[in-house]
């Protein structure tokens, strides 16, 4: 039975608790994550990368229990990892051998015959951007080529699912963006589902359509990015004509209205404000230009979780 077929779920996880010592990583995590570019996203020390161990099965939790594209993370480790490819956040490739064959020596642990896993290999560094420097010794890459060359051997076995831990780590912003657009081309045109953990917002936003936050171990927010993103109740109304007058009918009708620049902003309890701008727009014939519910950036949301939290809250000493 493929992993695809076991389960609609990419992860899910129930009560899950990891500990070093006395320092708490992971704490009573619970969450499911559907089928999606999904942004793991946190500050450094959040947890992240404990989270990716512990759900491929390279740590063991204190509590609780996590099971991926349907395969428990306890019982079925082997199985599960057969269908999952992991670009770690540290560096720790082979020096001194080429990047062919490495990725293809991964191939091959993943269950390729020798031929195959050089040709596998071979694809897969020219589709991660690695051509005509695949021959060459791992040492002379430099940081950016070395990130293409860990998420190749990521992905060189076909997975249904890859996660990244900081793929971006250590790139200029040009090496960066290209990373991104490579992680993004992965996901769109391989078909491989990817967990992203970073700490950079952009990195989640530019290529991720489901966000899970962490903050000091715990399930701070989730859900689709459209969603996070939208603005917290407001709708966003441009008119030309008699404002005035319009605003004065749109308070007739329980509306309250408040002026941002040029724009109208409206309080959002349901749909039926918008039909009432309709309305409204044609008892005063004041031309309706645009009606549009109000969004954020991920930063905003980000920043808008932070402020609520105690004060005291960030004393506590979390690993990553």
């Amino acid at each position: 039975m493929s992993a695809e077929s076991r389960s609609e779920l990419m992860v899910e996880t129930v009560r899950l608790r990891k500990t070093y010592g006395s320092v708490v990583a992971i704490e009573g995590l619970s969450v499911q994550i559907p089928r999606a570019a999904v942004g793991l996203l946190g500050a450094n020390g959040a947890g992240k990368s404990t989270l990716i161990k512990l759900l491929l099965g390279l740590q063991s939790p204190v509590s609780g229990d996590a099971s991926v594209l349907g395969f428990n993370v306890r019982t079925e480790p082997l199985r599960m990892r057969e269908h999952v490819g992991y670009m770690p956040e540290s560096d720790s490739l082979p020096l001194d051998v080429t990047a062919a064959d490495f990725v293809g020596h991964m191939a091959e642990i993943s269950g390729l015959p020798a031929r195959a896993a050089r040709l596998r290999a071979a694809e897969t560094l020219y589709q991660c951007g690695v051509d005509e420097e695949r021959y060459r010794l791992l040492r002379e890459f430099s940081t950016g080529m070395k990130q293409r060359v860990k998420l190749a051997q990521a992905i060189v076995h076909d997975p249904d699912l890859v996660f990244l831990d900081e793929p971006t780590n250590g790139m200029d912003p040009s090496g960066r963006d290209d990373m991104l657009k490579l992680i993004s081309r992965i996901h769109r045109d391989l078909g491989i589902t990817v967990i992203l953990s970073s700490h950079l917002l952009e990195d989640v936003e530019h290529v991720c359509d489901y966000v899970v936050m962490l903050e000091q171990g715990r399930l701070a927010m989730n859900g689709p990015l459209t969603s996070l993103v939208q603005g917290e109740g407001d709708v966003v109304v441009q008119v030309d004509g008699e404002v005035e007058r319009f605003i004065l009918a749109l308070e007739q009708k329980g509306l309250d209205v408040r002026r941002r620049g040029a724009d109208l902003v409206l309080a959002y309890h349901d749909d039926t404000v918008f039909d009432t701008v309709r309305d409204v727009s044609i008892d005063t014939d004041v031309l309706l230009r645009g009606l549009h519910r109000d969004t954020r950036t991920l930063e905003d949301v980000y920043l808008q979780r932070m402020g609520e939290q105690p004060a005291d809250e960030g004393a506590d000493v979390h690993a990553d």
